[in-house]
């Protein structure tokens, strides 16, 4: 008897345990960010933003252009309300001579955990030395094409964003002194130094991104955007999201499945150094001796290059990339 009562004293202990025991719930899953309309990019505001930087001049670094460009810069992203930063740093020229350069840093809710990457170079080169007329090789070039059309598209993301705002953190970095490089290979190092700089001191300390587009020599007319060597290697799933996406949108003429050269750009550096999965969109001609537009690195490269069709392609698809981001839907 007694150890059948004990038994039952047992159970009953369990028992009484077993209900006492606060019952632990699940936290509800977060609710999914609400549906947005993707604004629509203006190409005509991106060519204005092209047109005001050709009319500084060229923006080799050193030149008053690029002084007055870069105050401009700094003041229009702050007039869409970014959080600008100005990352000054030396570099160097083609004869090893050290100068003064600037990573402008617009961050749209620095605050936020969830971030999305976009970059261009904003220094034009300071030869033209693949110019037909070899006394002008020694000159810097204009660059509205090469410095100044991802920078204008980057510009209308910006506006954009202080008009359609989304809790997404968003930065927006121009890289400086990506176009000061030696050819043939000669110092791979010497080019993409404002890339190099910002992958080894980021403007906050850590930094990562969910991934990053970069954009070059984006606004000539019917360019050809292939898959870009680096970009597969480093962000293959990133690169086929964006170009599925802008084939769906219509942009498939420009935004091709061909596999195209690696590139060494400012994305090689972000991949390689910060370790966010980036891709670039570039205009890689075929049959071209270069790789790239047959203005590339001449002064051919002005006002006349840039086709506003070329623009809207590419800043909807980037547009479209960071609203469907914000609704968890890329």
């Amino acid at each position: 008897m007694r150890s059948l009562y004990l038994g039952f004293l047992f159970l009953f202990l369990v028992t009484s345990c077993q209900q006492d025991a606060p019952k632990t719930e699940s936290p509800a899953p977060a609710p999914p960010p609400a549906r947005v309309n993707i604004p629509s990019f203006d190409a005509a505001s991106a060519f204005g933003y092209i047109e005001q930087q050709v009319a500084f001049g060229p923006r080799d670094p050193g030149s008053d252009g690029h002084r007055a460009c870069r105050d401009w810069l700094i003041a229009t992203f702050e007039s869409f309300g970014a959080r600008v930063t100005a990352q000054d740093f030396q570099a160097r020229d083609l004869n090893n001579k050290s100068y003064e350069a600037t990573n402008i840093i617009a961050s749209f809710h620095p605050e936020a955990s969830r971030r999305v990457l976009l970059t261009a170079h904003w220094d034009t080169r300071a030869h033209g030395d693949y110019d037909p007329d070899e006394s002008k090789h020694a000159s810097p070039i204009l660059g509205a094409d090469d410095g100044g059309s991802g920078v204008g598209v980057l510009l209308e993301v910006a506006r954009l964003l202080q008009a359609n705002p989304i809790d997404l953190g968003v930065d927006i970095v121009l890289f400086d002194a990506e176009d000061q490089g030696k050819n043939n290979g000669e110092d791979p190092m010497s080019w993409c130094q404002g890339a190099q700089y910002w992958g080894n001191k980021p403007h906050v300390e850590n930094y990562m991104a969910q991934f990053g587009i970069h954009l070059d020599m984006v606004g000539a007319k019917n360019p050809r955007f292939g898959k870009e060597g680096y970009s597969r290697a480093y962000a293959p799933q990133i690169q086929q999201k964006v170009w599925g996406m802008a084939q769906g949108m219509g942009f498939g003429m420009f935004f091709v499945n061909d596999l195209t050269n690696p590139v060494t750009d400012d994305h090689k550096y972000v991949n390689e150094l910060r370790r966010i999965p980036t891709v670039n969109i570039i205009n890689q001609p075929l049959a071209s001796e270069t790789g790239f537009g047959a203005h590339w690195h001449t002064h051919s490269d002005g006002l006349e290059i840039i086709d506003q069709r070329s623009l809207k392609a590419v800043g909807q698809v980037v547009i479209a990339t960071v609203y469907n981001t914000y609704m968890q839907r890329f």
